[in-house]
């Protein structure tokens, strides 16, 4: 038995919090695990930007409805949930995911929660456990799975590494130099092919 793990954000759909800068020129919010590994930090910084500008729920979540997957994320995911179990393992939150993982077609999302009061201020975040993307794999493998895995950043190579298989996807330069034991590719068809490559069963892109 084979599942496919996928990161979400910038692997089938574009990364919220860069959206969320460009809307409200914050530039600081344009940071994400491609810039910044440790999560704990990253995510602080983004609170205390979200305070600093009177931000809250409300207006990322406004900014989350009019985004869609990218183009071809849909047809790619039909594919796999084809031929795999499908999981998609995340560092987002289930208050930011809803939508997108409409237009995806509802697949397995494990994530994180935010803490909000009663006013949308975001005042806190709880993350599920600690590594939470390399530790679901090891359940996975207690459950007799194969896993392949694909994602694009820092917070995603402990996840590719604990996998049988894992697929850099359009990753920046800068992490597919410091991991080249993993393949790296940028089209969907490509990620199909390594998939296929690394299945145990004979399957067809």
């Amino acid at each position: 038995m084979e599942i496919a793990c996928l990161d979400l954000e910038g692997v089938l759909v574009p990364e919220i919090w860069i959206r969320f800068a460009e809307q409200t020129g914050i530039e600081e919010l344009k940071a994400t695990t491609r810039d910044i590994p440790d999560y704990d930090e990253l995510m602080s910084m983004r609170l205390s930007l979200l305070e600093q500008h009177g931000l809250g729920i409300k207006e990322i979540q406004a900014v989350i409805a009019e985004m869609a997957p990218i183009p071809g994320a849909r047809s790619f995911v039909d594919w796999l949930r084809e031929n795999f179990q499908v999981v998609i393992l995340s560092d987002t939150f289930y208050e930011f995911a809803q939508p997108l993982m409409r237009q995806l077609g509802f697949p397995t999302l494990l994530c994180h929660k935010l803490e909000i009061d009663n006013n949308g201020k975001v005042t806190n975040y709880k993350i599920r456990q600690p590594d939470p993307k390399r530790c679901s794999v090891k359940a996975f493998h207690s459950l007799n799975y194969r896993v392949i895995a694909a994602g694009d950043s820092y917070n995603d190579t402990t996840m590719l590494a604990e996998a049988e298989a894992g697929i850099l996807f359009k990753a920046p330069d800068n992490v597919i130099t410091e991991f080249p034991q993993f393949p790296a590719v940028h089209t969907y068809e490509e990620l199909k092919m390594e998939f296929c490559k690394a299945s145990v069963r004979d399957l067809q892109p």
